[in-house]
């Protein structure tokens, strides 16, 4: 399976120490350079910095097409640009992005995707968490993830919690 990461989730699962459910899940994460840039370089010394730059199991890649990361940069951020473009350029069977606009853009090219709720709901299915509620807690206090109560109660109901 091929997947492309855009940062917020591998900051976001970091920062409660969960990193490792995407691993078990995906195995090898493929990373644009603008991520990694922005979750290595400009983010040293926060939650995924380290992991980012340490973990054989993700692969660092130029950023795909550069046209087309340069012409989404008007929408989104360098590295959510380039991770679609990346995605597209290789294929990809899975995106892994949070922003709303760069998911809008990412259905805009057909690709699928699935943020960090998503990848916890996966988790507790496959038996890699237990329960999903004080993962969402700590997704709050610890990674300033911001959800709405509407969302909260949809990924509890999602994860029969």
């Amino acid at each position: 399976m091929i997947v492309v990461s855009n940062s917020s989730p591998l900051v976001s699962l970091c920062a409660i120490g969960r990193l490792e459910l995407l691993r078990n899940r995906y195995g090898t994460i493929s990373i644009p350079r603008a991520v990694h840039y922005e979750v290595a370089v400009q983010g040293s010394g926060r939650p995924g910095a380290a992991e980012v730059q340490t973990f054989d199991w993700n692969t660092f890649r130029e950023g795909g097409n550069p046209n087309l990361a340069t012409a989404l940069q008007g929408k989104l951020d360098h590295g959510e640009a380039e991770a679609i473009a990346l995605a597209l350029e290789l294929q990809a069977d899975l995106l892994l992005m949070d922003e709303r606009l760069g998911r809008i853009e990412a259905a805009r090219f057909g690709l699928r995707f699935i943020g960090t709720l998503g990848v916890l709901i996966e988790a507790k299915a496959r038996g890699h968490l237990q329960e999903i509620k004080p993962v969402l807690d700590e997704l709050r206090t610890n990674a300033g993830f911001r959800m709405s109560e509407a969302l909260r109660a949809r990924v509890l109901q999602e994860a029969g919690e």
